[in-house]
């Protein structure tokens, strides 16, 4: 299998065996159960459709429902699909955190923080225009020049500006796994992975 659907606890700190502090994010990963697996036949692509956390029968619509029902189990919030499949798993399969290991590497996929409208000191890590001395006013975190003169007389696109920030699809690499407590159902992660407390994530083998 290629990954699992986690959501985000926290953050905590486990001792190495050297007695080193190390940071680690605690995810509740799974169990997922395999909606449906797709294929080149019908499909056109190949891909292993799983879901993860349950939804309430009074949120789920006719359609929904149906579409779990086929795999014999309840509505989910969250489904995704991994763009292969491994042969191993069928529909209605059920995957655990057992199928990670500790010491083991994988990849986190999570939303990060919305942060609102940002300026360029916040968004882009600009140091402003100059002191607060010599006449200027309210000019310490602004933007200064954006554009030259009539040659070109336009603003280059991609240029660093004020703006929406945070909210966006963030993979965070090779990350490594600490512990696995199977009995519940939860993994450490170490180092930090994008969201806030309550987000999904994906973890990617």
């Amino acid at each position: 299998m290629l990954g699992i659907i986690g959501k985000k606890v926290g953050m905590t700190s486990v001792f190495s065996e050297a007695g080193k502090n190390i940071p680690c994010t605690v995810i509740e990963a799974g169990p997922c159960v395999v909606t449906q697996v797709r294929s080149e036949e019908t499909d056109g692509y190949t891909a292993t459709q799983i879901a993860f956390d349950d939804l309430s029968e009074k949120n789920t619509n006719k359609s929904t429902a149906g579409h779990f029902k086929k795999s014999g189990t309840n509505a989910k919030r969250k489904v995704i699909e991994f763009r292969e499949w491994d042969g191993e798993h069928n529909v209605g399969d059920t995957i655990g955190v057992d199928i990670l290991t500790e010491g083991e590497f994988v990849d986190v996929v999570g939303t990060s923080k919305g942060k609102g409208f940002q300026g360029v000191v916040k968004r882009h890590g600009f140091h402003g225009v100059g002191d607060a001395t010599h006449g200027q006013h309210n000019r310490l975190r602004a933007p200064g020049s954006i554009g030259a003169c009539s040659t070109p007389s336009r603003v280059f696109k991609g240029m660093r500006m004020a703006g929406r920030m945070g909210g966006q699809r963030v993979k965070m690499i090779n990350l490594e796994i600490i512990k696995v407590l199977a009995d519940k159902n939860v993994v450490l992660v170490k180092g930090a992975v994008p969201g806030p407390k309550g987000s999904y994530v994906i973890i990617e083998k």
